[in-house]
């Protein structure tokens, strides 16, 4: 099964006008790797300008709220992000399950809330340093997954799974290829159990330290299907070379 590689830039807390610049860049580049599909999700305040400077590559929000509206100061539901310009949105990643509280169930009323609204929803798993070395990553992250995932006819058709060890984002360290591909095929099963058949063409990405010195080794493994990019996303420089490590022999 060949599978479009999805490398996903997150920028989290980080983004002014000034760096539109880098998203135009971005564009720009995606124009000659027509064999990646890209992705950007900056913060909401730079959501609409980015899809008006770029064409091609996709654009989503960090998160957002389940609700439809209501008196939630301070949060964005999904219609509003869509509304905004926002293709999909990031759910659960660990930096709101960790800072936020967020729980399984939360993250899979927002999944559903996005589905429903129109965008696709990146649905975030994974373990934490002490998850794998009691030896229970995979247990873990196959109970997050399954209570995270929305549900209904259309869910599948709008799902990625982005899998990110926990003690591996920001830290400089990275699992194996063998790790990542073991835990891929872990989540495969899952989804198949969850989705039946059409589980197996649901693209999952890889986060965590993802860098274009890495890029092509942690792409390489069994079942991964791209990348949820953090620090490097923000500059087009090292955001070209993850696309160019995911293209392969397609780089030109």
């Amino acid at each position: 099964m060949t599978i479009r590689p999805y490398i996903v830039g997150n920028w989290k807390m980080h983004g002014t006008r000034a760096m539109l610049a880098e998203a135009r860049a971005i564009d720009r580049a995606a124009e000659r790797l027509i064999k990646v599909e890209v992705a950007l999700a900056p913060p909401s305040t730079l959501i609409h300008a980015c899809r008006k400077e770029a064409n091609l590559i996709g654009i989503g929000a960090q998160d957002c709220h389940p609700a439809d509206g209501g008196a939630h100061t301070g949060d964005i539901s999904a219609a509003m992000l869509k509304d905004a310009g926002a293709g999909f949105t990031i759910v659960g990643h660990s930096e709101r399950r960790a800072d936020h509280g967020e729980t399984n169930a939360l993250v899979k009323q927002k999944a559903e809330a996005a589905i429903e609204a129109g965008m696709a929803a990146i649905v975030c798993v994974g373990e934490t340093e002490a998850d794998r070395d009691a030896g229970k990553a995979e247990a873990t992250v196959g109970r997050q997954l399954k209570a995270s995932l929305p549900e209904g006819e259309a869910a599948a058709a709008n799902v990625t799974v982005a899998y990110e060890p926990v003690w591996a984002i920001g830290t400089g360290r990275t699992p194996t290829p063998e790790d990542i591909a073991d835990m891929h095929r872990h989540i495969r099963s899952k989804l198949v159990e969850v989705y039946g058949e059409v589980g197996q063409e649901i693209r999952i990405l890889y986060g965590g330290s993802v860098k274009p010195e890495n890029a092509a080794e942690l792409l390489s493994a069994d079942d991964v299907g791209g990348a949820l990019v953090g620090g490097a996303s923000l500059t087009a420089e090292s955001f070209l070379g993850i696309i160019i490590a995911a293209a392969g022999d397609d780089a030109e």
